[in-house]
């Protein structure tokens, strides 16, 4: 198994064969610039470069990791992405003496995760969400519609999504304010104002794009994976109540747009393939633009802990798994530029909430509950329906290998009260 010279324990999210990307700064002061987790350091790729250490000139001459977000790398593609990469598995192992034996590059380049700020990894230009998991769509489809109409009739022919908001995507551990807007009970007959009651959060991954496509271009379900630069783990909070009375005809809209939190660090799609197994069979066949007979999905552990202000620690409510989404990544992206819409790099795609065949597997507390029939019973004796002010959701993620953890680290958020 490769080791670095740096020494990871085997249950760390981030060992040499994971090196997911980020953009920090050190609290000492200084520019925002790329580096990736290793142990419990962070790698400073620009000081590498400017030593000389990334020879290829895409990478150099362009200076992509002096930068405040991944987007520039991002555009430079997967053969770039894959020569980077090599070169820093390279000079993190245990067996090659350049950065192991420099002790002036490794006190430069090297900084303790505790010693950083990490920040948003790119510059979100857009932010679309999908619906992938049938198990999920299937449970909200039976409290609202009844088991005979669970499922709506496009749904198994299609990736559905709408488009959110990409200015309201904030990064982990950023305070979540509970929202307002108008909600209308079964019980009323016109609609009140006010903050939600029915907040919940979604257990979702998304994933970063890296060139994209032009306008009027598609990209191709054998195409899609290479436009993959890394995943992140991602809480797209939902206020059910707002949702339920907005919704019809258009979507989403308040109910979605007031945050979406995401994980600092963007593991690579390419630390993910010893992890690779087949989707959930497809029925009906999806037409040939979206027809696939590959591994399209990975083997992705997921947990959410909540935290009450009452509570000395997180109690876990849910693990599922990122296999159990019925639409893969890559169709996901083929389905989105068959019109021809252009993805560009740093764009933002989200799985939709990922539940498993399980209570224990349902990704919100929409499912977990019931709809507010059965709730949520924490270890203080309190209980949970829906999210109350103050209290904290963390998120995390793994694939487990022999002896070590390609791990996303965790997305976390505590609930704020309505503004008055």
């Amino acid at each position: 198994m490769m080791k670095s010279f740096i020494e990871v324990n085997p249950e760390s999210h981030f060992p040499i064969q994971n090196l997911p990307y980020g953009v920090f700064r050190p609290l000492s002061g200084g520019e925002p610039r790329i580096g990736v987790a290793i142990g419990d350091y962070v790698l400073d790729l620009s000081v590498l470069d400017a030593a000389g250490h990334f020879a290829m000139a895409a990478v150099n001459k362009k200076e992509v990791f002096k930068q405040s977000s991944l987007n520039a790398f991002m555009a430079l593609g997967s053969k770039v992405w894959h020569e980077v990469r090599k070169q820093i598995q390279n000079l993190l192992h245990e067996d090659v003496s350049t950065l192991r034996d420099n002790e002036s590059l490794r006190n430069k380049a090297l900084h303790h995760q505790k010693n950083v700020e990490m920040l948003l990894p790119a510059q979100i230009g857009d932010y679309t969400d999908f619906y992938a998991s049938k198990e999920h769509a299937t449970n909200v489809g039976i409290m609202f519609r009844g088991k005979e109409n669970a499922l709506m009739p496009n749904w198994t022919h299609l990736p559905v999504g709408y488009h959110g908001r990409a200015s309201s995507v904030v990064l982990s551990g950023t305070d979540v304010r509970r929202p307002q807007g108008q909600m209308k009970p079964l019980d009323e007959t016109a609609p009140l104002f006010g903050p939600s009651r029915q907040l919940d959060m979604e257990l979702e991954m998304g994933w970063f794009i890296g060139p994209g496509n032009q306008k009027g271009e598609t990209i191709s379900l054998g195409d899609a994976e290479d436009q993959i630069f890394g995943l992140v783990l991602v809480n797209d909070w939902s206020a059910r109540d707002i949702q339920s009375w907005e919704y019809q005809p258009l979507g989403p809209f308040l109910a979605k747009n007031f945050a979406t939190s995401i994980s600092p660090w963007v593991v690579p799609i390419e630390a993910l393939e010893p992890f690779r197994v087949a989707q959930p069979k497809q029925e009906p066949e999806p037409l040939p633009y979206l027809q696939t007979d590959g591994a399209g999905s990975f083997d992705i552990h997921l947990e959410v802990h909540l935290q009450g202000e009452g509570m000395k620690k997180p109690q876990p409510i849910c693990a599922s798994n990122f296999r159990y989404l019925y639409w893969t990544m890559a169709q996901q992206i083929a389905h989105h530029t068959i019109g021809g819409c252009n993805l560009r790099p740093g764009d933002l795609l989200a799985s939709g909430t990922i539940s498993g065949p399980e209570k224990g597997m349902r990704g919100s507390l929409l499912e977990l509950t019931w709809r507010g029939n059965e709730p949520i019973h924490l270890e203080n004796g309190e209980e949970r329906v829906w999210l109350e002010d103050g209290d904290k959701l963390i998120m995390t993620g793994w694939c487990q290998g022999q002896g070590y953890r390609i791990g996303f680290g965790e997305v976390t958020g505590r609930i704020l009260p309505a503004l008055q």
